[in-house]
């Protein structure tokens, strides 16, 4: 029978009361610290409380509303963080809490961070102020129409005038129209242009980046010169609320100022400074890329919660012991799909921490001028951002799938999340593009390793180490997925073999040999971190410590099961497959008493999580009873909608049917 609304509370409350972990201690772990939750939570109840955040309507508004709806947020954001005194790293924490699609999202993630990265002093002292305090509104304009992740080909040309000491914006073809640009719509006053570089006597220099202003700030139209647009819906109804835009430049003038020149200048008679590094004016693109890894932690992290939950209170199927249907969660089937989806959260959420750090530590180094580590962080931003984005991707599928028939509701909201992040695998570079340049980076690493054995590998490329003929290839046994230092030393290996053989077999080389490669190094620096996080794990209290070690081990457990066809083809597995397979559903099974534990250590509230069937007390049905009451269609008069179409249809089709019965 099924259960009825009381059950699935009963239900939830079972499953904590089962919990052997202190939540509270996993939470602080998540959050890296007590006082950063408490920093979080102060944030979000300022937020929660505030009536302009209610989201109990977006479901059921259309583009145009959710547009004005995502403007009206963020004046609010703005208020708030100048009445709170908060700092920009609170601004941008409150943003993320929200986890709202707003115009001004592209603002905070690349306009600001290219500035502070790339902008001269001349041009940060007369512009900071502005960009810093929401003075002005900025946007990054790089992909067009024609080209998107190959920026060297980009067709949009600032030429210089030493004449007059300026540039000149155009736009000379349809396809180097400016596309896809988050901001650009409607909102934008100004727009960070990536553009060839073309010197007196036409000599192209290559992509960088032009500060130009879009709109009036009086007015805010589209200033002379300039056509601008939305570029339309998205599929699936995604990223709705954002304008993602169109703009065309005709022979736009702007100072000589106005170039980006932290690296690479231009001089009034119109002589080029070339850069230390020609990968300098990617700075804004890497730091998205950087930033993306936690940012997927806690996306998959809010739609396992959901899956989760849903999946402990929900009963179909066979009977228990009790004679109810039994809970989905208990099912083989569901937990192996689920769990593995939990450790990502877990990983990429720390591994997203020590990527920005990475990323910090060279942003320093280059700004003292050293830029020896741009090569091998840039390549490791490219792998990673492969790794997470189509790892996000799947996983939100896969628990909206986990959710049956009510996860296709909008209600469910992992739907929203996989529409709203569905374009994360094309946009800052498309993932099969990136393979490539990963790919590229490590042949050159290795070659460069067998010409000079005693260089350093650094962190990326660590693996190659084991080329050199003093470590013996691994010996696998049923007794190695048991062991989280075995698996990691397993992955090294498959990503050193597969390095190898790709350098052996340069000249035929087949379709899909750059993915394969990529996945496999990436995968190997995970695993390295995951290493040292497990380590790291003795501080933690020995139960929790080993709970979450569980949890790192399940990750590279699946991220040897996804890697079995190499590791067979390269000889590193004759077999044992099945063992793997089978630890993998054994250490879900032990992992399964405290899931309900460890997704309650993300600490959502009913409302961050904004999802029916993740309410934190279980009470799904209610709460999927009570939005659909909500639902605007259903307090809607139809009835002159009724008389035009649907009663002529519905009358005729009588009294065709009466004919043919008095014809019988």
């Amino acid at each position: 029978m099924p259960p009825d609304a009381a059950q699935t509370a009963r239900d939830m409350k079972t499953a904590r009361f089962n919990v052997s972990i202190n939540v509270e201690t996993v939470r602080d772990y998540i959050f890296a610290g007590r006082g950063k939750w408490e920093a979080h939570e102060k944030i979000e109840n300022i937020l929660q409380k505030d009536p302009v955040f209610d989201k109990s309507q977006r479901d059921f508004i259309g583009r145009n509303k959710s547009y004005e709806r995502a403007l009206i947020i963020t004046r609010r954001l703005v208020e708030l963080q100048r009445i709170h005194a908060w700092t920009q790293e609170e601004a941008k924490q409150a943003t993320f809490i929200l986890s709202e699609v707003l115009p001004i999202t592209l603002h905070d993630i690349a306009f600001e961070p290219v500035f502070v990265g790339q902008a001269s002093p001349e041009m940060m002292k007369e512009y900071w102020g502005l960009v810093s305090n929401k003075g002005i509104q900025g946007c990054y304009l790089q992909t067009e129409l024609g080209h998107g992740s190959n920026v060297a080909c980009l067709e949009t040309t600032a030429t210089y005038l030493p004449d007059t000491q300026e540039f000149e914006i155009h736009t000379p073809t349809l396809t180097s129209t400016k596309w896809w640009i988050g901001g650009l719509g409607m909102t934008a006053t100004h727009g960070i242009v990536q553009a060839k570089l073309i010197l007196p006597g036409g000599k192209d220099m290559g992509p960088h980046l032009f500060l130009v202003q879009l709109r009036s700030l009086e007015d805010h139209c589209v200033l002379p010169g300039i056509s601008i647009g939305d570029i339309g819906p998205k599929a699936c109804g995604g990223i709705s609320a954002m304008d993602n835009g169109y703009a065309t430049f005709h022979h736009v003038r702007i100072p000589r100022t106005n170039i980006f020149s932290k690296f690479a200048e231009v001089t009034k008679d119109g002589h080029y400074t070339q850069p230390q590094n020609p990968k300098h004016s990617f700075g804004g693109m890497m730091y998205i890329r950087a930033s993306m890894v936690t940012r997927v932690g806690w996306t998959i992290a809010k739609a396992i919660t959901i899956a989760i939950r849903y999946a402990t209170v929900r009963r179909q199927g066979d009977l228990d012991v009790h004679g109810m249907e039994r809970q989905v969660i208990q099912y083989p089937s569901t937990y192996y799909r689920l769990l593995p989806i939990l450790s990502h959260a877990y990983v990429f959420i720390a591994l997203g921490r020590q990527t920005t750090g990475v990323f910090t530590t060279l942003s320093d180094q280059c700004d003292s001028g050293d830029f020896t580590g741009i090569n091998e962080v840039h390549a490791l931003l490219c792998g990673l951002k492969i790794l997470v984005t189509a790892t996000a991707v799947k996983d939100l599928e896969t628990a909206r799938r986990a959710l049956g028939g009510h996860g296709y509701s909008a209600f469910a909201g992992i739907g929203r999340l996989y529409a709203d992040y569905l374009p994360a695998v094309t946009y800052e570079g498309d993932n099969f593009v990136l393979d490539g340049q990963v790919a590229r980076a490590a042949v050159k690493s290795y070659k460069s390793s067998l010409s000079v054995p005693d260089q350093p590998l650094g962190i990326y490329f660590s693996y190659i180490r084991l080329l050199n003929g003093k470590h013996p290839i691994p010996i696998v046994d049923a007794r190695t997925w048991q062991d989280s230092q075995a698996v990691v030393h397993l992955l090294e290996w498959r990503a050193a073999l597969m390095l190898k053989n790709h350098v052996q077999t340069m000249d035929k080389l087949d379709a899909n040999a750059n993915h394969r490669l990529s996945a496999a190094i990436t995968d190997a620096f995970v695993a390295q971190q995951i290493r040292e996080t497990i380590a790291g794990l003795t501080k933690l209290p020995k139960r929790e410590g080993d709970v979450i070690g569980k949890l790192y081990h399940l990750y590279l457990l699946t991220a040897a099961e996804d890697g079995l066809v190499d590791l067979f083809s390269l000889g590193l597995l004759r077999s044992g497959d099945r063992d793997l397979r089978l630890e993998i559903k054994s250490l879900c099974s032990v992992l399964l008493p405290n899931a309900i534990g460890l997704v309650d250590a993300f600490s959502f509230s009913d409302w961050a999580l904004d999802s029916a069937l993740g309410v934190s007390d279980g009470c799904v049905y209610e709460e999927l009873w009570r939005r659909a009451q909500l639902n605007p269609f259903n307090h809607v008069d139809r009835t002159s909608l009724y008389r035009e179409t649907l009663r002529p249809m519905l009358q005729e089709g009588r009294a065709i049917a009466k004919r043919a019965n008095s014809r019988l």
